[in-house]
Order: structure tokens, then sequence, then C-alpha cells
């Protein structure tokens, strides 16, 4: 009587086990998707000899930059909704300023912060990272405007303008 129930269960098992396998390479796919189809920033100032991007912008005092967060595609909000952060703001799913309705956002995932006529962007130490322009945020990054902020699959764009 146990044999039906045991084979039963190794079927089950295994089904699981596939839907597990298929989840993470349909993830990574999507990814690298966005890596490669997913076009560079848009509106970026040019880099210098060093490859560096110059985080001022000369002739631009503070008053003159009004920086938001424009939703690309957030779960459970509509694309185009515009974010002022021009005193900062924190995105997450706990009691921040910019709520996510995504189960891989942490509670306070990431931080924008206005330094002068630029806004930086750290992540809070999350479990799955943020993503600026496609790439995992090892540190604070200034933003430009057209560049694309990803909290799992939630995609924002930031525009100074």
């Amino acid at each position: 009587m146990l044999e039906p129930v045991s084979v039963g269960l190794k079927f089950a098992f295994l089904a699981v086990l596939y839907l597990f396998l298929l989840w993470v390479s349909r993830s990574a796919l999507r990814d690298m998707r966005r890596g490669a189809f997913g076009g560079g920033p848009r509106n970026r100032p040019a880099p210098d000899a060093t490859g560096v991007h110059s985080a001022s912008r000369p002739g631009v005092s503070d008053d003159d930059v009004a920086p938001r967060l424009v939703v690309e595609a957030v779960p459970g909000l509509q694309s185009g909704l515009e974010y002022d952060v021009a005193e900062g703001a924190t995105l997450g799913r706990g009691d921040v300023e910019i709520q996510l309705d995504d189960p891989f956002a942490s509670s306070s995932h990431a931080r924008l912060v206005r330094q002068g006529a630029i806004v930086v962007i750290e992540d809070l130490g999350s479990t799955n990272g943020t993503y600026l322009n496609d790439e995992l945020l090892r540190g604070p990054q200034p933003l430009h405007s057209g560049d694309r902020i990803r909290i799992g699959d939630s995609t924002f764009t930031y525009d100074d303008r």
C-alpha cells in the first residue's frame, strides 16, 4: 500500500523540481534579453577619457532640476505615472515613499538622495539587488536623465528635466 504513495510522491517531487528549473531558466533568459535588447540609456552624457561619467552638470543650478521617476512597468501601477524625487525617496515594499507591490523588492530596497543638482541612487542591502541600466549597483551612483532603474519586475526611468 505504501508503494503507490511512494511512487506518486517521487513523481510529484520531480514535477516540482522541473518547474523550478523552468522558472530559473525563464528568469535568466529574461534578464539576458533585457541586457541585449533593452538598449542603452537615452540622452546620457558622454564619459570622459577615463570612462567615468561626470556627476555634475555645468550651467545647471539646484533650482533648475526637477528630478522624477517615471513608471515604465511596475506591478499595480499605471505606466507613465511620475514620482517627484526632488527631496529624495525610498523605494520598497514597506513603509516607504514609493511602495512597490513586487515580491522581489525588500521592505526598504533602494534610496534616492539629492546632492545639489544631482540625485544619487543606492541599494540599501536588498536581497535581490538594484539595477541601474541593467547593471547591478555596487555602490551609490549618480543618476542621469534617461537612466533605467530596475527592482525585481519593477522598472522606472529617471528624468530631471
